[in-house]
């Protein structure tokens, strides 16, 4: 099945419909930089470096061109003030990425799509911009008489096997009516347990991360052996795997991370840290997972991401194990660059799950 990859970043959610056979036929992302690790992991894939606004004006995409479209629109321009205004909330110029979705899905006519977002997103506005997302896609006049019907799922990532506390909400949407939604997603996740025993298995950071040798320069070291099911499912076969290169920190942070000890955080510390994240300062423990995986990993103020006995925060490669991505994955481009791809990209082992689930959902009679 053919997929259109909308918000694409560097491709966590492509990556798991590609491990489930699905043909990625374009990606669209935004920001050059992150465009290019796509591109070099995807060297076969059309990736279309524009804003969607441009592109949803241009005649790039045509009906058929997929049987899935996939991709989050960032919900930080989400208002309800549009409402209020005679055009309605589609039409409020700070809703423009969730609209120029909508306009690729209404011009493709995919069987399916899935939408991905934070789970915030359901009360927000007092759930207000939910049920206007629910209200568009299934309105048949909108859709040129094609509605589609709509399904919702927080999705917990420690339930899927990863070692990280991160919780999205997925909107489905797909043109088949009264689709068992429940039973199938029961159903793929025993389909997926039958292939890979261990699928869904508590993950710990020591499983994600504890096989890996001390930090480089470059980043580049020798492939480290895999212990855990976790790192023999992310392995590689190359001789070398990357982005294993820490932040630079000042002695004054090296300090303090040394006073921390496994789960603490900066409240320990003998002085007032002025950072606007509760986990602050906090260490991880081997045997718990993360909480989420943020933009700001690299940064000791920017969460619970000191690494459990080294005093540093987790390097790209460590955090994009925690997030699921496979060993032969590379990241380009900057320290900053490099911290938003893995920060913001959807874990691929939740996508894969999510590929199968469709595939579930159009095979259903």
């Amino acid at each position: 099945m053919k997929v259109v990859d909308l918000f694409a970043g560097c491709g966590g959610l492509s990556l798991g419909f590609i491990k489930d056979g699905y043909t990625i036929e374009k990606a669209v992302e935004f920001d050059p930089s992150i465009a290019n690790t796509y591109k070099k992991n995807h060297p076969e894939i059309e990736v279309i470096v524009d804003d969607i606004k441009n592109i949803d004006n241009s005649g790039v995409f045509k009906s058929g061109d997929a049987d899935v479209i996939i991709g989050g629109p960032p919900c930080q321009g989400f208002s309800m003030a549009g409402a209020r205004i005679r055009q309605g909330f589609i039409d409020d110029p700070r809703n423009y990425l969730f609209k120029h979705y909508f306009n690729v899905v209404k011009e493709v006519k995919p069987k399916a799509f899935v939408m991905e977002n934070v789970k915030g997103l359901l009360t927000m506005q007092g759930g207000k911009i939910f049920e206007e997302i629910k209200n568009t896609f299934t309105n048949a006049d909108l859709l040129d008489g094609q509605p589609y019907y709509l399904y919702s799922r927080v999705v917990k990532a420690v339930e899927y096997g990863i070692p990280q506390k991160r919780e999205r909400l997925f909107i489905i949407g797909t043109t088949k009516k009264d689709v068992e939604f429940d039973k199938i997603w029961e159903k793929t996740k025993e389909e997926i347990k039958k292939e890979i025993p261990t699928y869904f298995d508590e993950v710990t950071i020591f499983d994600a991360i504890g096989n890996m040798p001390e930090v480089t320069k470059d980043g580049k070291i020798t492939n480290p052996k895999p212990q855990s099911e976790y790192e023999k499912y992310l392995a590689s076969s190359s001789e070398v795997i990357e982005n294993h290169t820490q932040s630079r920190h000042s002695i004054a942070a090296i300090e303090r991370m040394k006073q921390v000890k496994n789960g603490e955080n900066y409240t320990v510390l003998d002085e007032e840290i002025k950072s606007v994240h509760s986990g602050s300062y906090g260490r991880l423990c081997w045997d718990d997972q993360a909480s989420t995986i943020t933009t700001r990993f690299d940064t000791p103020a920017g969460g619970r991401f000191i690494h459990p006995v080294e005093n540093r925060t987790l390097t790209p490669r460590e955090a994009a194990r925690i997030q699921s991505f496979p060993d032969d994955f590379v990241f380009y481009g900057d320290k900053r660059s490099i911290s938003r791809q893995i920060g913001n990209a959807v874990p691929p082992k939740v996508s894969f799950f999510l590929a199968r689930l469709i595939r579930g959902i159009l095979a259903e009679d």
